[in-house]
């Protein structure tokens, strides 16, 4: 029972997680795909694991993407747009 809780809660802050970010995004107005790949990263990393629970492929194969998304999204944090005074903006 257990198991089901937290899959729904960490399913419910995902999608609020995803809606949030969007929403920024466009008061920004922050467009292209290179800056969203950070987000989309550990978004992934996320669902990875979930289906690595529920799917049983717990072991290398899901830690080898967890660690590639993870890699991938600290590249990808050098597209992020910057603000004049050094803050990230989003």
């Amino acid at each position: 029972m257990l198991p089901i809780i937290l899959t729904i809660l960490t399913v419910i802050a995902l999608v609020f997680s995803i809606s949030v970010n969007i929403k920024k995004r466009r008061k920004a107005k922050v467009t292209g795909i290179k800056t969203a790949l950070t987000s989309i990263c550990f978004y992934l990393i996320a669902v990875t694991q979930l289906l690595g629970y529920w799917l049983d492929f717990l072991g290398n194969i899901s830690w080898v993407i967890t660690l590639l998304l993870l890699i991938a999204g600290a590249y990808f944090t050098k597209y992020l747009p910057v603000k004049e005074d050094g803050e990230i903006q989003l």
